[in-house]
């Protein structure tokens, strides 16, 4: 494998060509979505021209291509997150329908009324607002972890909180606000011990760090494709194989149907029982280039660059009086850093920003309840990925000081 090389990384996305307000743009809103690399790009536009038709249906050249192409991808995912089994890699649209599907499927079929489900309130709303749903269908009990002053876990606050009546724990791999990286690994044997299962939304981990399901000994984990330079409308959901058998589907119709009667119809068998109509074709093979992408990189120098970057950053940011930066140090967490500027509100902060070229994320980020828990309406958000450089933080910078210089301004 080959040292990590920015510059030959920035050239492989076309985008990052692109001006903003005629400024060369600077990207730091990778936690929303990624940008995508031309192989991605291509890979695509190869299947479209080349290769499109509907998969597992015909004996077709065209059709096998896209089988292939389409199962391929299923094992690229599966090898990506060292799933045991490729009946474990279930394709949805991203990691919003894979937690709902568990939160319906598995979630109905085992939660009772008085029981418990346990999150934390750090969760993006996909994380959050379907445990809440099944609550309030099931009659259960939703109990959130307590968070540390730093935005972390303490894990005997986890266990404390885990009893004899949860059913269900689900906690992000990393937080899409505070950056915080949990420990699933030991929370889900927390859970575990207590007869609960670990579901973990993987969405801000998966693109940035080493994930084996295995290893963290989880029973669902989910992500998306367009966060990991990869396609959106892709997502997947990673189920341990003899829970998944015992689940019904939550969708019917296409594939997933095995025999259809005028009074009953049965389903497949896994992973297609989850993937109803016509599947996500060019969006799973788009995927699998993304996956290629950073194999090609390699995940341990991603992160390694990411956690240079963030740190950098974090020390440039800190720098700035009257700038507040939310979540734990750089050695806790991923490559993004949530912040507010006293006097500027989000909103006009990432509108100077963008007027200078660069792109930031600014309002609830889609965490209303972790908002609450700062005492915030709304924050700000940069977060990097592999093609953002130390000197696009030194404009970052450049541009707060700047922002912050206008704001104070007396009129």
């Amino acid at each position: 494998m080959a040292p990590f090389d920015i510059n030959k990384v920035k050239a492989d996305f076309p985008i990052l060509n692109e001006t903003v307000n005629g400024q060369p743009l600077v990207y730091l809103d990778s936690s929303a979505t990624s940008q995508k690399p031309v192989q991605v790009i291509d890979r695509i536009n190869q299947y479209y021209n080349h290769e499109n038709a509907n998969v597992h249906r015909g004996v077709h050249t065209l059709g096998t291509r896209a089988t292939d192409g389409y199962e391929g991808a299923r094992e690229a995912a599966r090898r990506f997150i060292n799933a045991q089994y490729f009946e474990e890699v279930i394709f949805t649209r991203g990691t919003t329908t894979a937690i709902n599907t568990v939160a319906h499927s598995y979630g109905d079929m085992v939660v009772e009324e008085g029981d418990e489900i346990v999150i934390t309130q750090m969760e993006h709303h996909a994380n959050l607002v379907p445990w809440q749903q099944l609550a309030k269908r099931r009659k259960a009990v939703l109990k959130y972890i307590p968070m540390q002053e730093d935005g972390t876990l303490d894990l005997r606050d986890v266990e404390a909180t885990i009893t004899d009546r949860t059913k269900i724990v689900s906690v992000a791999h990393v937080s899409n606000v505070l950056g915080t990286i949990n420990n699933i690994k030991a929370i889900a044997k927390l859970a575990h011990d207590k007869g609960a299962i670990m579901v973990s939304d993987g969405a801000q981990a998966v693109p940035h760090m080493t994930v084996d399901v295995q290893d963290l000994d989880v029973d669902f984990y989910a992500f998306s494709g367009h966060k990991m330079v990869g396609p959106t409308g892709i997502g997947v959901l990673y189920g341990r194989k003899s829970l998944l058998n015992k689940m019904e589907p939550i969708e019917y119709g296409g594939d997933m149907i095995d025999f259809v009667g005028l009074q009953d119809s049965t389903w497949t068998e896994l992973p297609t029982k989850f993937e109803a109509g016509t599947p996500l074709i060019a969006e799973a093979i788009g995927l699998h280039a993304a996956i290629d992408y950073l194999e090609s990189i390699g995940l341990d120098e991603v992160l390694k660059y990411e956690h240079e970057l963030t740190s950098y950053a974090y020390d440039k940011m800190s720098e700035i009086e009257g700038l507040e930066i939310y979540g734990p140090g750089p050695d806790k967490r991923a490559g993004l850093i949530t912040f507010n500027l006293a006097g500027v509100h989000p909103h006009d902060l990432a509108t100077a920003l963008d007027s200078d070229g660069i792109a930031i994320r600014a309002g609830h980020h889609c965490a209303q309840p972790l908002m609450k828990w700062l005492n915030q309406s709304s924050t700000a958000r940069a977060s990097f990925y592999i093609y953002n450089t130390k000197k696009e933080i030194d404009l970052l910078v450049d541009s707060l000081k700047k922002t912050k210089e206008f704001f104070s301004y007396e009129f």
